[in-house]
């Protein structure tokens, strides 16, 4: 039976006007112990090596909020995923504390209408970045309303994901709600390679498209 986990003491952190909203890359002040982190997490495959290489520094909630997957049962299956990679991971690494988990409403609607006149938009295009500003706008509003620390997201994992598109985004998002932004390109250090083996490791559902109707390249 696995062993019962305490997690270390959350600590604060004093922010000014020069530093409110952001974490840069690498530049987490040493003394700052066990934050709360609210990560948006796309799927299971892609937060994976996420979750694998920030178990150590933060106290995690996974937020799977993701409007844009328009086909309510790829959502499930995705979900699926996530909750499983979770439920491995934390029976697994006993030494951390577990990962928690919490779901968003599902309202594909709400993507349809924040991305209404983008339809014809080119993969990586506007639509895109709109998706992004959706999806981490939930996650920030979710760390403020919660009291989390610091809100990010697995989206910079993928190669398809334009990385300095999402951190300007975040930073924007950060400095209105006044909560920490974890900035970090998630692709470095070979991320996707790993999240790719993690995933075989844990046997997860792959999917093999973006989520949204409009990236759905499987009957065209």
């Amino acid at each position: 039976m696995k062993e019962k986990k305490e997690s270390a003491p959350l600590m604060t952190r004093a922010f000014t006007s020069e530093n409110l909203g952001i974490i840069p890359a690498d530049s987490l002040e040493k003394k700052v112990d066990r934050l709360s982190l609210i990560l948006h997490s796309c799927c299971g495959p892609c937060s994976s090596s996420v979750i694998e290489r920030l178990a150590g520094e933060f106290n995690i909630t996974v937020l799977y909020y993701n409007p844009c997957i328009t086909d309510e049962e790829e959502y499930k299956k995705r979900r699926a995923a996530q909750i499983q990679f979770i439920e491995k991971f934390n029976a697994e690494r006993i030494d951390l504390p577990d990962i928690s988990f919490i779901e968003g409403p599902y309202e594909p609607g709400a993507f349809f209408e924040a991305t209404k006149g983008h339809e014809e938009d080119p993969e990586g295009g506007q639509r895109c970045s709109i998706c992004f500003r959706q999806r981490l706008e939930k996650a920030a509003e979710t760390a403020a309303f919660m009291g989390f620390d610091i809100f990010g997201t697995t989206l910079t994992v993928s190669p398809h994901k334009n990385y300095e598109i999402i951190s300007a985004i975040g930073k924007d998002i950060a400095a209105r709600y006044g909560v920490s932004f974890l900035d970090r390109d998630f692709k470095k250090q070979d991320g996707f390679k790993r999240s790719i083996e993690l995933s075989r490791k844990y046997d997860l559902y792959r999917q093999n498209y973006c989520g949204c109707v409009y990236s759905d390249w499987r009957d065209k």
